[in-house]
């Protein structure tokens, strides 16, 4: 079982953060140089609705391997219309990557899910992204973004925010400020960044297992696909599970997958602190609780200090 890390990607919308997963993305070589992907951008944004708005909508999560290391990502909604979206998503993470324009700044949005991350005690990287444009003003945005965490953070550790430069379009993140925009970079120092930073998941695979479902999928072969990180335990496929909230309710694991580059890869067996799609819970709601049988009680909450604490 690898090293994992589990990291929520956010920002106002139009800041650039599908544009810097898509870069991420292609300098871990989750593509072939010659698949459709390394020169389409917005790979995330897959339904037509997405591409035509410039948005995301639906929260998605993919996997990338980097030093050893399975980074889980998870794309969120940059829209205020969708927030709730965010708050859920900001439940299968232990740190976030907060992108701020360099020219607009924090924006009422970049407020609120940050409010939320400090909330939850999630781990955070500020992202300063399209350094590179005219009228990019970044000293004055590092104070507007240092004055908000003065605002907003619960306790003095989480003033302790690192920073990274980003031309996310030219697959380039800088630990420093550049004098030199066309300097040769890629992404290597925000991934190495993640690793050393962002806390791993509490690895419980010796309690009963409790996963909270953060969102489905519907699939026309497996119906409902549910989708969540296994706060403790273990599931494996045929496994009988029960759902905390309905009395005697009985289910079978049947399938189990985990991201695996933009895809999905089937698993036997998913073990706590990953992110887990699962099918055969067929009566399971956004916010319900999947537990081993004979767990009755402790349903875990999105109001929680993190799932990982449950």
């Amino acid at each position: 079982m690898k090293k994992i890390r589990n990291v929520a990607v956010i920002a106002h919308v139009d800041h650039g953060k599908t544009t810097l997963i898509d870069a991420l993305l292609k300098q871990t070589h989750t593509f072939r140089d010659n698949q459709k992907e390394m020169n389409v951008s917005r790979i995330l944004d897959s339904n037509d609705q997405e591409r035509e708005r410039g948005i995301t909508i639906r929260a998605k999560n993919c996997a990338i391997d980097f030093a050893d290391t399975k980074i889980n990502i998870i794309d969120t909604p940059g829209h205020a219309d969708f927030s709730s979206e965010v708050e859920r998503t900001l439940g299968m993470a232990d740190g976030a990557l907060l992108i701020i324009d360099a020219q607009e700044g924090p924006m009422p949005q970049t407020r609120f899910v940050l409010r939320q991350e400090l909330k939850l005690g999630l781990k955070i990287i500020v992202v300063i992204n399209k350094i590179d444009k005219q009228y990019a003003r970044v000293p004055w945005v590092i104070d507007k973004t240092e004055n908000l965490f003065l605002d907003l953070a619960q306790d003095e550790s989480q003033l302790d925010v690192p920073i990274r430069y980003a031309i996310a379009r030219d697959v380039k993140v800088f630990e420093n400020m550049p004098q030199d925009f066309k300097a040769a970079a890629d992404v290597t120092p925000l991934l190495q960044k993640i690793i050393d930073f962002i806390p791993a998941p509490a690895y419980q695979d010796d309690q009963p297992f409790k996963m909270l479902v953060a969102s489905f999928e519907h699939d026309d072969h497996l119906g409902r696909i549910l989708i969540g990180r296994i706060a403790q335990g273990k599931v494996s496929l045929n496994q009988k599970v029960t759902l905390i909230s309905k009395a005697n309710s009985l289910y079978t694991v049947e399938k189990l997958f985990v991201a695996d580059g933009l895809g999905r890869k089937e698993m036997d067996e998913v073990f706590s602190g990953d992110i887990v799609a699962l099918s055969g819970v067929k009566d399971a709601k956004i916010g319900d609780t999947i537990a081993q049988v004979g767990q009755t009680k402790g349903c875990l909450l999105y109001t929680s200090p993190s799932p990982r604490d449950s």
